[in-house]
């Protein structure tokens, strides 16, 4: 019986063979296998290696980008704020201190009048009693006939008369004295208040001048490029991120409300039953018109040079800038009356809608309804301040727009990096995987390679087992 009968009559004899020599190819293969398994391990491990490293490549000069253009906008900013603060010092100075010699002149002339006036109001002292040492020796005369006592009579009335006399101007001496003091007071106060100016003036300045100091060692910071200072930019720019972008989000909310409010009402104006593209006509034109109405608020602040998003108009002269200004406002303005306007249709097309469904319900409107123009009013006072409050973005939109440069450069910095760890990471599976397919292939043909083993060391105990041979003198 030959081996093909065979095989037809019992099928499964044949898997045993065929395995045998699916193990024996596997093991005449197995060099140029694990050659090829490393191939492929090593090149997906190095191609991977290489993505990662020019990644981390990539991440530090982004890194160092970002670093400079943040010292850069904070040494910007440092100096917008000095200038700002020695403006500030300026005005001080030739508000307060450039009047100064006036100052010291006002006060050299009441400390001169207080001085003098001080003088005059010194208490004269009274005259000595030298007319006692007179009464003395009187009183040491003999009174034999009664003239010592008539001379001492007379004495004592002169004494009453000078001492009324005295009293009379001890007393004119003390109110002039008390007049002068009472007009001192309101020199002391103005030269009170004076010097309370002045001093108020000093320690405005001494602040000022502490403030200039501080930030003039944050700006020396800034300038050296230290880590202390990108940390705290980095901080401050994602701070703004947040805060511009919070408000930014209740300003998105404000339009959404006033697209609302005016996207009925141009239906009316412009039919609602054109298209452009899959959006109504309608609602392009009131979308219009809120952006119109943002991109005046922009040129309005960019004009007042309350931000600087275009330089353009903040380095145009005076002259034009009011232009400017003016016509900015005045567009803004008439805006800001068409919604109102729109606000109103709004409200009675809202009303003629009610008013039409009643009637085709066949439900007849409740007599007397009570009709209240609060609403109405207070539609056209939303629509008619809206445009003015969406003004206001600017300001955020500015600190937002700056503060996106670091948040989006510090995002893509850490997507680098983890997408770097992630290619390291995977190269590394893969090196050890082509490792551990290598291992299970020489585990799936290991009787052959056991077989290999003691083949190769058969003759080497063959050889240790041959006598040594003799040497022959």
């Amino acid at each position: 019986m030959s081996l093909l009968s065979l095989f037809e009559k019992n099928p499964l004899s044949m898997y045993p063979i065929l395995i045998l020599l699916l193990l024996a190819l596997l093991y005449l293969a197995r060099h140029q296998a694990h050659r090829m398994v490393r191939s492929f391990t090593r090149i997906a491990s190095q191609a991977l290696r290489l993505a990662a490293r020019s990644l981390l490549l990539t991440e530090s000069k982004l890194r160092q980008r970002n670093r400079e253009v943040l010292l850069a906008a904070g040494a910007g900013e440092i100096e917008k704020e000095l200038e700002r603060e020695f403006q500030r010092v300026d005005a001080v100075v030739k508000r307060d201190l450039q009047t100064y010699p006036a100052f010291h002149r006002s006060m050299s002339d009441l400390i001169t009048r207080i001085d003098e006036d001080y003088r005059q109001s010194t208490e004269a002292p009274p005259s000595p009693p030298a007319w006692i040492s007179a009464i003395e020796a009187v009183a040491q005369v003999p009174n034999t006939d009664g003239g010592v006592a008539e001379i001492l009579g007379e004495i004592n009335k002169t004494l009453d008369r000078h001492h009324k006399s005295a009293m009379d101007d001890y007393r004119k001496s003390s109110q002039r004295r008390h007049s002068l003091l009472n007009k001192m007071m309101p020199v002391w106060r103005k030269l009170s208040e004076t010097l309370e100016h002045v001093g108020k003036t000093i320690n405005g300045l001494h602040e000022r001048s502490e403030l200039i100091t501080a930030k003039m060692d944050e700006y020396e910071k800034i300038r050296l490029g230290t880590d202390e200072a990108e940390r705290r930019l980095s901080s401050s720019s994602l701070t703004q991120f947040v805060i511009s972008g919070l408000v930014m989000i209740i300003a998105i909310g404000g339009a959404i409300i006033n697209f609302n409010l005016i996207a009925l009402p141009m239906s009316e104006m412009v039919g609602g039953g054109s298209y452009i593209g899959s959006f109504k006509v309608s609602d392009v034109a009131a979308l219009v018109i809120i952006l119109v109405e943002i991109s005046m608020g922009l040129f309005l602040m960019e004009s007042l040079r309350i931000t600087h998003l275009f330089p353009v108009i903040g380095q145009l002269d005076d002259r034009m800038r009011r232009k400017m200004i003016w016509i900015s406002f005045t567009l803004l303005f008439t805006l800001a009356g068409v919604e109102s306007a729109l606000a109103f249709m709004r409200d009675q097309i809202a009303a003629d809608l009610q008013a039409l469904r009643h009637s085709l319900s066949g439900v007849e409107a409740a007599a007397g309804q009570v009709s209240s123009l609060i609403p109405t009013v207070g539609q056209m006072i939303l629509g008619f301040v809206l445009p003015f409050a969406l003004t206001f973005v600017a300001i955020p939109l500015e600190s937002f727009i700056h503060s996106s440069r670091t948040a989006i450069g510090l995002t893509l910095g850490f997507l680098l990096r983890t997408t770097a760890f992630l290619l390291r990471l995977t190269g590394n599976l893969i090196n050890h995987s082509g490792k551990a397919i290598i291992a299970l292939y020489d585990l799936a043909i290991f009787p052959a390679i056991w077989i290999e083993d003691k083949l190769k060391k058969a003759p080497v105990q063959a050889t240790s087992e041959t006598p040594p041979k003799e040497v022959h003198p």
